[in-house]
């Protein structure tokens, strides 16, 4: 009995390592083909049909030069408490862990999509409860038959018993020990209390068993502790997103000291997704809480919230300024309006108030100009248009922004994203001083291209450099000088504050009172 246990405390766990395919970034087509083994490097291929291809290679080459899985090696897949081996229970029955049996054999396992693939030195029926397991190799059968030596070996570590009874170390070589009447139980000191062994913390995180025998100890402690505090996060009744940015920002400490102990590259990649998670929760949370992102200061509730939904803004401005069908402001800022009602089909619905609510002198006029050029088609007459009310709406279309299979048009958003960019330009047009100074339609264009033109503070220009003044003329479809006295109307009905102007540039900032409007340079 005592060589058996010895032996099976000398078995080495079974080997692991794991083969992975992993997009190098959003929106990027080429991807990552890691290996966990310690001397393989990473390496990124132009697609992921490549990719898999050259995953399958490396494993390949990995179960040819390796060698062939060991007989007497401990389940790679009972070392690590594998739950896939865990018997469904039925009505009467309760769930009993799988028991590891069989030939030790050398398994891959891969998940449905292709996207990882697993080396597991572990016993035959670990393997087959596994669907997508395949056998790569079967060691050979242990001999089971001891040599004759240690089996004499064994029989002399028995010790003799002589025919006069036991014979203990503290008597006499010769006397036989006297036979004593045990004092009463109640006269007995109190035995000690047994010590309890307590069984070591089975961790678990990110879908990944803690080892037990993983080094330091701290660093064991510190991936148990946050599993269990991400498992504790998710039965929250309401999310608290500075705990969990703290919580990511730990485990990504946790996974690249883990990586280095290891040399996995999967925990290393873990690590960099764990630190990009911290950094958005940290960015949700300080928008939620009122905080500008450096966290000294109040944050600005734009009406446009992300850094994609302004470039979708400036290209549409940039559009309209490079393809306007009329001259003049007043048809500029016609043109402007109408795209955003159309700009992601080519067709949309107007009534006579969107008109009506622009700082244009004769609508109509403009309206039927745009319809003679062929720039956008309604359905039934101008009049008809103007008259229209919301609950009868007028149909519109603009042939150039309408897709088809050789052109996707110019927009690249899709229809949630449209309502809430014309509603932005709405709100610019529209805003309430703007308005009550019967601001001209040029002003009002200057008011687009500057709420689209500023830093995160405000301040006109990337940086607080300033925006060109020719540019800003050419947008606005009026002269340098006129731009000028746009300018001072901005500035007096309180959109602009700390205005220079030079010869070739205006710099100067948003007052605070539009800055919800804006949509920053980043």
């Amino acid at each position: 009995m005592g060589v058996e246990a010895h032996a099976t405390n000398e078995r080495a766990t079974g080997r692991t390592w794991t083969v992975r395919l992993d997009p190098v970034g959003r929106g990027r087509a080429d991807v990552r083909v890691s290996c966990s083994r310690p001397a393989c490097a990473a390496q990124v291929l132009p697609s992921a049909a490549v990719g898999r291809t050259a995953a399958v290679e490396h494993l390949k080459a990995h179960l040819r030069a390796g060698p062939a899985p060991r007989p007497s090696a401990y389940c790679a897949c009972r070392a690590e408490e594998c739950h896939t081996h865990i018997r469904p229970a039925g009505p009467r029955e309760r769930p009993a862990p799988w028991r590891c049996g069989g030939a030790v054999v050398l398994a891959v396992v891969t998940d449905r999509e292709g996207r990882w693939w697993r080396v597991m030195e572990c016993c035959s029926r670990c393997a087959a409860a596994h669907p997508t397991a395949k056998i790569a190799a079967t060691a050979p059968a242990p001999d089971r038959t001891a040599p004759a030596d240690a089996f004499r070996a064994a029989a002399a570590a028995v010790p003799t018993v002589p025919a006069a009874g036991p014979h203990f170390s503290h008597t006499a070589s010769g006397a036989a020990a006297p036979h004593e009447v045990p004092a009463p139980r109640s006269e007995r000191p109190p035995r000690p209390p047994r010590p309890t062994r307590q069984r070591a913390r089975r961790g678990r995180i990110a879908q990944r068993f803690v080892p037990h025998e993983l080094r330091p100890v701290a660093l064991r402690d510190e991936l148990t502790e946050l599993g269990e505090l991400f498992r504790a996060y998710q039965q929250r009744a309401e999310p608290d997103l500075a705990m969990l940015a703290d919580l990511h920002a730990r485990k990504a400490k946790a996974f690249r000291d883990w990586a280095e102990v290891t040399a996995d590259t999967g925990l290393r990649l873990d690590a960099e997704r764990a630190e990009q998670a911290a950094a958005t929760a940290r960015l949700q949370h300080l928008h939620r809480s009122g905080q500008a992102p450096e966290g000294d200061g109040p944050a600005v509730t734009r009406l446009l919230t992300a850094s994609a939904q302004w470039n979708h803004a400036r290209a549409v401005l940039t559009h309209v300024a490079d393809h306007s069908p009329l001259p003049g402001p007043e048809a500029r800022l016609l043109v402007v309006m109408l795209t955003l009602r159309t700009a992601q089909s080519g067709v949309g619905n107007l009534v006579g108030q969107d008109l009506k609510g622009l700082p244009l002198p004769d609508p109509e006029h403009l309206v039927g100009q745009l319809v003679e050029c062929g720039w956008l088609d309604i359905a039934g007459t101008v009049d008809e248009l103007i008259a229209s009310r919301p609950e009868n709406p007028t149909r519109i279309g603009v042939p150039s922004l309408t897709p088809d299979e050789s052109d996707p048009g110019p927009f690249t958003f899709g229809r949630k994203m449209r309502p809430k960019l014309s509603g932005w330009a709405q709100g610019v047009v529209g805003e309430k001083k703007l308005r009550k100074a019967k601001t001209s339609a040029d002003a009002r264009l200057l008011a687009l291209a500057l709420a689209t033109g500023v830093s995160l503070d405000g301040q006109l220009g990337p940086e607080g450099e300033g925006l060109p003044l020719e540019a800003l003329a050419s947008w606005c479809a009026v002269t340098p000088a006129e731009l000028l006295e746009l300018v001072d109307r901005l500035t007096a009905t309180d959109w602009l504050t700390e205005v220079a102007v030079t010869d070739t540039v205006l710099t100067g900032r948003l007052t605070e009172r539009v800055l919800p409007l804006s949509c920053p340079l980043t």
